[in-house]
């Protein structure tokens, strides 16, 4: 069962957890590329500040981001400043999307993110939850997917599964945690092709299906041909 009071406690611990690692760098280092292609640490961070904002803007009724242009310039504006300007920046938009979802409010209403995607009011503070943690892997410092909570891979493992659900592009699969039929069992994918059963950690799992760490290059293929591509979040 979705909780939001409880994600919103855990958004505030991994958003300290990533704001502790970044703390030791210099300016040098927050201009070093992300694991994410053509962003640097600094584009990483800018993200995540405008992505707190975004988030306020969903839970009081506004447009998530004016339009994509005015998302990209904002990101690309704000990444080359300084660290301490980034730290203030990522702490302060934190606070804000914390005190704008602790207000009294409908958690069942339905509100609208980008691109005309809804969901329940009651799943933002899960989704800031995942735009902190899946990040502070982007960074490239130390906190890999295998060190994110075993709760919040197993919950994105589902939200992810359930967004490649019926693509046609990807065929139907199986995903176990571990090798073991009788363990947590997930399914994504169309109903086109040659069914396939994947096999491994909760971390290569999520991996595969976010294109992080190796990107699945360690799940045991139990059934099919091969492991499937997935198209770009």
């Amino acid at each position: 069962m979705i909780d939001p009071v409880r994600d919103l406690a855990s958004v505030r611990e991994a958003t300290e957890r990533l704001l502790d690692a970044a703390a030791s760098w210099d300016n040098a280092e927050v201009t070093q590329p992300s694991r994410l292609p053509g962003w640097t640490r600094g584009h990483v961070l800018a993200h995540l500040a405008r992505n707190a904002d975004a988030l306020v803007n969903v839970l009081q009724g506004r447009p998530m981001y004016a339009d994509a242009a005015t998302r990209d310039a904002d990101i690309e504006r704000d990444a080359p400043r300084p660290l301490d300007v980034h730290l203030a920046d990522v702490r302060e938009s934190a606070e804000r999307f914390q005190a704008v979802a602790a207000e009294p409010a409908d958690w069942e209403r339905i509100v609208e993110l980008r691109n005309g995607v809804t969901d329940r009011a009651a799943r933002i503070p899960f989704r800031r939850w995942v735009e902190v943690a899946l990040h502070h892997v982007d960074l490239g410092a130390g906190y890999e997917l295998e060190n994110l909570p075993d709760e919040f891979v197993a919950r994105e493992i589902e939200f992810l599964a359930d967004r490649w659900s019926g693509r046609p592009e990807v065929p139907p699969v199986t995903l176990l945690l571990g090798h073991d039929e009788g363990g947590p069992t997930w399914h994504t994918g169309g109903d086109k092709g040659d069914p396939v059963v994947l096999g491994g950690t909760g971390a290569e799992l999520l991996g595969w299906l976010s294109g992080r760490g190796d990107k699945g290059a360690h799940l045991a293929v139990l059934a099919g041909d091969r492991l499937p591509d997935l198209p770009p979040l």
